[in-house]
């Protein structure tokens, strides 16, 4: 995972990172900060609004979290581009010769933040459910070198869970859980109210058992920590929906790609990025080919 260049990576102030003072200048403690802001945001929204009108506290914290994102990288990564769900404009795709569509900034930049501010507005807008998120995550030129992704940080914050992954200090690699070990089902975390067709019957071929949860950042945080042991999405999601977790997930040494086993690529000019496979990288061949059955032929 890369890091913001030698001359900005100056030591933090005491009073770096705290209420008031300056942020961390690294880019993956910065994108925690940011995260952690945003989840207290959406907390503090959640507690004055309430849970009586569900439709207008899913537009609240969509529109308090990503205002607080956009100006909190605005006065400390002026420079940088963003790409954020709640952006005029941000599910078009650009494409060459097109005269009526300006092409995006992010195109053209070399350091991207890719947001997304509320990530599970449903379960957000639900009294009791903790299984909502906010990503940050940063896409650079540089990163490109080493990774396709080209993912440099990342950051997932489940305020309501008290809990923040990011790769400035990457979760340790899940331990193989004896089930497993012994043969058992494997765990694919679904969405708890819409599982895709594909992945119920990708679910019934292999013998795995479907863990309900909510957002995708929480799905993969889920493999993350060995709650479940994979997440397979093709429903239909945008790069902003799996930067950041995919980014802890590559940090912390899991498998990410897409469901064809090829790699997953972020800033693209269609930000749409409509599956991906997260999981333990023991599983991936496995799951991959029993994926493959369910491709359609090219």
């Amino acid at each position: 995972m890369g890091e913001q260049t030698k001359a900005s990576a100056r030591a933090a102030t005491p009073r770096e990172g705290v209420e008031g003072g300056a942020p961390p200048v690294i880019d993956a403690a910065f994108a925690r900060w940011l995260a952690d802001r945003a989840g207290q945001e959406l907390m503090r929204v959640r507690a004055e609004l309430g849970h009586a009108d569900g439709k207008a506290l899913k537009a609240a914290g969509d529109k308090a979290a990503h205002e607080l994102l956009r100006t909190e990288l605005a006065r400390w990564r002026p420079a940088d581009a963003v790409l954020s769900e709640e952006d005029e404009h941000s599910r078009m795709a650009w494409r060459d010769g097109e005269p009526d569509v300006v092409r995006p900034d992010r195109l053209s930049a070399s350091r991207v933040w890719i947001v997304d501010p509320l990530d599970g507005t449903r379960e957000f807008s639900e009294e009791g459910r903790t299984d909502w998120a906010v990503h940050v995550a940063l896409w650079t030129a540089d990163s490109c070198k080493s990774d396709a992704s080209c993912l440099s940080a990342g950051a997932v914050a489940m305020p309501a869970r008290h809990r923040t992954i990011a790769t400035d200090n990457p979760p340790a690699y899940p331990p193989m859980p004896l089930e497993s070990a012994t043969g058992g089902a494997i765990r694919i975390a679904a969405s708890r109210t819409r599982p895709p067709a594909f992945v119920t019957a990708l679910a019934e071929d292999l013998g795995a058992e479907l863990v309900p949860m909510g957002s995708a950042g929480v799905k993969i945080a889920a493999v993350i920590s060995g709650e479940a042991d994979a997440y397979v999405h093709a429903g239909g999601q945008y790069e902003w929906d799996s930067a950041a977790p995919v980014a802890v997930a590559l940090a912390t040494g899991l498998h990410a790609s897409r469901i064809d086993g090829s790699p997953l690529r972020y800033n693209e000019a269609d930000p749409k990025l409509p599956d991906l496979v997260v999981c333990r990288k023991d599983l991936a061949p496995r799951l991959l080919a029993a994926i493959s059955k369910h491709l359609p032929p090219q």
